[in-house]
C-alpha cells in the first residue's frame, strides 16, 4: 500500500494551497466563490452548458504542462491534486493593466451585460495560449461551450481575432512562469494515496491505477469519478449523494491513448480533446462527432471510458465504438476481462461490470480501406447538445457489389446503445442500392421501439433512424456526396 496523506494540495493563481476538509461533492466554483471570494468566476447554468464558470486547470502530462479550459460549475475541488487552477483575477500585464484578452474585448465592444464575459475571457484565454493566431473556425470551436445572450458573439469572433496585435502569447505570465509551475507541481506529486474524511465525507485519490484496484475492492460501491461531466450534474442538479468518491482523473496511466497492429487503445481516463487528434486522423468521421460533444470545457473534462462506463443510451461514443466492433477491457484487482463493447450493456442502468470492478480501456479497430464508416448526431440544436438520435454505419461489399458486411448502431433509440440486427441481417447480401435501404427500412421496427420525451418523439425518432440509413447510403455511392456543408466548405 502506498503512503497516505489527508490533504490535497494545488496551486491556485499564484498561491499553493493544501486542503485537509474538503467534502467530495465540493465544487470548484463554491471554492472560488464562497470561500475565496474570487467572484470573476460566475454560476449561470450549473450544469457545464454556459461557460460562465470557466477556469484554466493545468496539470502535468507526460512532463509537460498543459492548460486547458474546464467548468468550475461541476469540477469537484477533489479532482485538483496538484493541479493549477487559474481565475479571471490572475491576469493582467505586469504593470496592472489589462490583459491583452480583455483588452481586446474592450475594445471591439465583446461585453454588454458583462455576466458571461469572464468566462468568454478565460475560454479565449486558453484558446491564444495555445494558438496566437488562430482561424475563424477554431475560434467558434473554442467558444462552442459559452453562451451570451447580448452580443450576437461578432464582436468576440472580432476580439479574438485581434487578441495577438495586444501582446506576446510568448510573453505571458503562464509561459513565462511554466518552468516553476511545473516544478511546484513535481513537488506537489509525492506519490502516495489521497484519503479524507469518513462515511459521506469520504473521498480517495488512488496513487497508481494497482492502487484504485485495490481501493475498489475494498470499496466496490464507491462512486468513480473521472471528468465529472456526468457526476457533476448528479450533485448540482439532482442533489445525489455520491460519497465515497474516487477520483481517478489524475492517473497518467489511465490517460494513454495508442496504436498496433490496427487497433487503437484508448484508456479509460483519456478525455475527448486528447483523444481528438488521432481519432480525427486515423477515423475522421469520428472527429466529426468529437466536436459536437458539449463545448470545449466538457470536452476537455469528459472521458470517453466514463462515456462508456455511465451506460446512457443517449452517450455519444458507444454507438460508433460498437459499430467499428470494439471490445471493453474491465478490471477487477488483479484479474481483467475483455468482452465486446455492446455486450457492456445490459439494460437501462445496468451494465456489465461487477462489484468492484472498473473499465481500464476500450480497443477500437480501425476501420480498413474497404470498410465504408459514419457517424451523424440529430440534436436540438447543432453545437453542445444531447443527442436526440444518434446513428452510426460500418458496412463491406463484396466484389459483385453486395453487402458483405454491416454494423449498425444507435443511442436514443432504446434503453442501452444497440445494433441494428435486424436491419444488418436484411442488408447482408443483397445489392447496396437505394432499393435494398428501402427494402431494409421495416426491420427497424423489429430492433427498435423509441420513447417519446422531450427531445422528440418516438415517431420522429424511428423516422430519422431510417433517414440515416438512407443518407449513409447516398454518401457512401458514386452518386450521392457529402449531405452537409459547414459554411467555411460552402463559400
Amino acid at each position: 500500500m502506498p503512503a497516505v496523506r489527508s490533504e490535497i494540495r494545488f496551486l491556485l493563481n499564484g498561491t499553493r494551497v493544501a486542503l485537509s476538509d474538503v467534502r467530495p461533492d465540493r465544487t470548484l466554483l463554491d471554492y472560488l466563490r464562497l470561500e475565496r471570494r474570487l467572484t470573476g468566476t460566475k454560476e449561470g447554468c450549473a450544469e457545464g452548458d454556459c461557460g460562465a464558470c470557466t477556469v484554466l486547470v493545468g496539470r502535468l502530462s507526460g512532463g509537460n504542462l498543459v492548460y486547458e479550459s474546464v467548468n468550475a460549475c461541476i469540477r469537484f475541488l477533489a479532482s485538483l491534486d496538484g493541479c493549477h487552477v487559474v481565475t479571471v483575477e490572475h491576469l493582467k500585464r505586469p504593470d496592472g493593466s489589462l490583459h491583452p484578452v480583455q483588452q481586446a474585448l474592450v475594445d471591439f465592444h465583446g461585453s454588454q451585460c458583462g455576466f458571461c464575459t469572464p468566462g468568454f475571457v478565460m475560454a479565449l484565454y486558453a484558446l491564444w495560449m495555445r494558438d496566437p493566431a488562430p482561424s475563424d473556425r477554431a475560434i467558434e470551436k473554442a467558444l462552442q461551450g459559452n453562451l451570451c445572450r447580448c452580443t450576437g458573439y461578432e464582436p468576440i469572433v472580432r476580439a479574438a481575432r485581434a487578441i495577438s496585435s495586444y501582446g506576446d502569447a510568448a510573453a505571458d505570465p503562464l509561459a513565462v512562469e511554466r518552468e516553476a509551475v511545473i516544478s511546484a507541481l513535481k513537488a506537489m506529486k509525492d506519490g502516495g494515496r489521497v484519503e479524507i474524511g469518513e462515511g459521506r465525507q469520504r473521498l480517495v485519490i488512488p496513487a497508481s491505477v494497482d492502487d484504485l484496484a485495490a481501493v475498489l475492492e475494498a470499496e466496490p460501491k464507491a462512486t468513480i469519478v473521472a471528468g465529472s461531466t456526468d457526476v457533476g450534474l448528479w450533485v448540482t442538479k439532482f442533489m445525489r449523494e455520491i460519497a465515497p468518491v474516487v477520483f481517478i482523473g489524475g492517473l497518467e496511466e489511465l490517460r494513454s491513448i495508442s496504436e498496433k497492429d490496427g487497433t487503437l487503445t484508448i484508456g479509460a481516463g483519456v478525455s475527448y480533446s486528447d483523444a481528438y487528434a488521432l481519432l480525427a486522423s486515423r477515423i475522421p468521421a469520428f472527429g466529426g462527432l468529437i466536436d459536437r460533444i458539449g463545448g470545449e470545457q466538457v470536452r476537455n473534462m469528459g472521458t470517453i471510458g466514463g462515456n462508456i462506463a455511465n451506460g446512457s443510451p443517449i452517450g455519444d461514443t458507444p454507438p460508433p465504438l460498437i459499430a467499428l466492433g470494439a471490445t471493453l477491457t474491465l478490471r477487477k484487482g488483479n484479474s481483467r476481462r475483455t468482452i465486446p463493447l455492446e455486450d457492456f450493456f445490459i439494460a437501462y442502468g445496468k451494465q456489465d461490470r461487477q462489484p468492484g470492478e472498473f473499465v481500464e480501456a476500450v480497443h477500437v479497430p480501425l476501420p480498413g480501406a474497404d470498410t465504408r464508416f459514419a457517424v451523424w448526431k440529430v440534436s436540438k440544436r447543432r453545437d453542445e447538445d444531447i443527442t436526440t438520435v444518434l446513428g452510426a454505419f460500418a458496412l463491406k461489399t463484396a466484389a459483385d457489389g453486395t453487402v458483405a458486411s454491416a454494423r449498425i448502431a444507435y443511442g436514443g433509440m432504446a434503453a442501452t446503445p444497440k445494433r441494428a440486427l435486424a436491419v444488418e441481417t436484411a442488408l447482408t447480401g443483397k445489392p447496396w442500392t437505394m432499393e435494398t435501404v428501402e427494402q431494409a427500412l421495416p426491420a427497424y421496427e423489429r430492433d427498435f421501439a423509441p420513447i417519446t420525451d422531450m427531445r422528440a418523439s418516438a415517431e420522429y425518432r424511428m423516422l430519422a433512424a431510417k433517414n440515416l440509413l438512407k443518407r449513409f447510403f447516398l454518401e457512401t455511392t458514386e452518386a450521392g456526396g457529402p449531405l452537409h456543408l459547414t459554411r467555411y466548405e460552402a463559400a
